[in-house]
């Protein structure tokens, strides 16, 4: 796959319909976080479509991207799957959303006193944030994120999980210095997924 702004303008509009069709179908209130994922994502890859047309550099759009992608998505995945999951799955889901929530605010410090620069690279974007404790951040995200699909309890999740994953080794393998940039857009696309989850949900007694 080649990215440009096309490239993501096209994505980033398919994924986000999806999404809209994934949540229109959602049958339980706790379940629109996780079925909400592809619209934001969708969302996100429409965001670094800007990010190509300002050509990089500390621009709104790239600081808007990197919001999405880092503080915002460790907590937005296992807080999605705690409300979902089913009773006996929720205790194990508190160790993602802890560690997520502490990820994400050390991320948004980061954010916060520190600008964003994007750097057009070829066929991807590297994006500069300056994060402390960079490999500890790095493995409480993926901890937030990955975890909490693998652990979930669903057998959907957990294919979502899985995939998420070989993409995360695939990425920082073909693309280590862009592996924020090329991973969030795979996981845009392996997000389409969550749409046969919804599908799959049958609303308990007393869901409303």
């Amino acid at each position: 796959m080649c990215w440009s702004a096309t490239a993501d303008l096209v994505a980033g509009t398919a994924v986000a319909a999806v999404g809209l069709v994934s949540v229109a179908r959602v049958r339980r209130a706790r379940d629109l976080l996780v079925a909400a994922l592809p619209l934001l994502l969708g969302v996100h890859q429409l965001v670094e479509a800007a990010v190509w047309d300002a050509g990089g550099g500390c621009s709104p759009a790239a600081t808007a991207w990197a919001a999405i992608a880092l503080p915002l998505l460790p907590v937005w995945v296992p807080v999605g799957v705690l409300l979902a999951a089913a009773p006996g799955a929720r205790p194990r889901l508190r160790a993602p959303v802890a560690v997520g929530l502490a990820t994400a605010a050390v991320l948004a410090y980061a954010l916060a006193t520190g600008p964003v620069t994007a750097e057009i690279r070829g066929r991807t974007i590297g994006y500069g944030v300056n994060v402390p404790w960079m490999p500890l951040v790095l493995t409480g995200y993926l901890f937030a994120t990955l975890g909490a699909l693998l652990l979930a309890g669903d057998r959907r999740l957990r294919i979502l999980g899985v995939v998420l994953a070989a993409g995360a080794l695939a990425c920082s393998a073909l693309w280590r210095l862009e592996f924020a940039s090329t991973w969030c857009a795979f996981a845009a696309v392996a997000s389409l997924l969550v749409l046969g989850w919804t599908g799959s949900r049958e609303p308990a007694a007393g869901d409303r």
